[in-house]
């Protein structure tokens, strides 16, 4: 089993996109997949027509150990992927577990007692707070979404600092970057993916998610874009997506 958070402290990169459709897509391959709605905005779990509002358990009772992990993991409409929903209530956990100690390992010990999974794919908050640390401590691979922009390697900083310290913890997920948002029409894209990769290296996934208007509608009708178009430029590069990443 491969433990992926999904993270960047930087809202609007396309981190929610990549953990539902990458999810989606590591599925559609034939492998069983649970994604973990760590965000209080539950955007994961919207994206796959799921009504946030009416969980009868949801990752905040998981995390301030009301419930097991196992006992809220629900379907979704992709066959093989199943989803550990959240909403605002885990605004609370987010709260308690600043004073707890060993807060940073509470869902990697809940992560460690599953079975049967291929994949677990993590939702995080756009903040470095107490859900983002405990994905990162939780996992084997952390993927950063990077929208191509201006100011995308100076947002990177803060993050990497923080992979940084806890590598020096013992916990040391394997860092990958996915450019995000990449309009070919723009001089600046070609500028910043430039300097990204001569940055970073291997670390940057071959594969580009273009700007694509399909993307950003699949979230209000419930479905991951394999469901809602799968034929357009943001679903196929997602499709190559989980082939290198299960590669």
């Amino acid at each position: 089993m491969e433990v992926i958070a999904v993270a960047n402290q930087k809202g609007g990169c396309g981190k929610t996109t990549t953990t539902v459709n990458l999810a989606a897509y590591l599925a559609l391959r034939g492998s069983h997949v649970l994604l973990i709605d760590l965000d209080p905005q539950g955007s994961s779990t919207t994206h796959l027509g799921i009504d946030k509002d009416n969980l009868p358990k949801n990752m905040n009772e998981v995390m301030m150990e009301r419930a097991k992990l196992e006992d809220i993991i629900i379907p979704t409409t992709v066959n093989g992927l199943e989803i550990a929903p959240t909403n605002n209530d885990l605004v609370e956990a987010d709260a308690v577990l600043t004073s707890k100690v060993g807060r940073e390992k509470r869902l990697r010990k809940k992560v460690q007692g599953l079975n049967g999974y291929d994949y677990v794919i993590i939702d995080t908050p756009p903040a470095l707070g107490n859900m983002t640390l405990n994905a990162l401590v939780a996992s084997d691979k952390v993927i950063v979404p990077v929208q191509v922009e201006f100011f995308a390697v100076e947002g990177l900083k803060t993050l990497i600092r923080m992979l940084d310290e806890l590598d020096e913890l013992g916990y040391q997920p394997k860092r990958r970057y996915l450019l995000t948002m990449c309009d070919n029409r723009r001089k600046i894209t070609e500028e910043v993916s430039t300097k990204i990769r001569g940055l970073l290296g291997d670390a940057v996934f071959k594969v580009v998610i273009p700007e694509n208007v399909r993307l950003v509608e699949a979230p209000a009708q419930g479905q991951p874009i394999c469901l809602y178009d799968p034929f357009c430029s943001g679903a196929l590069s997602y499709k190559d997506l989980a082939d290198e990443v299960a590669a």
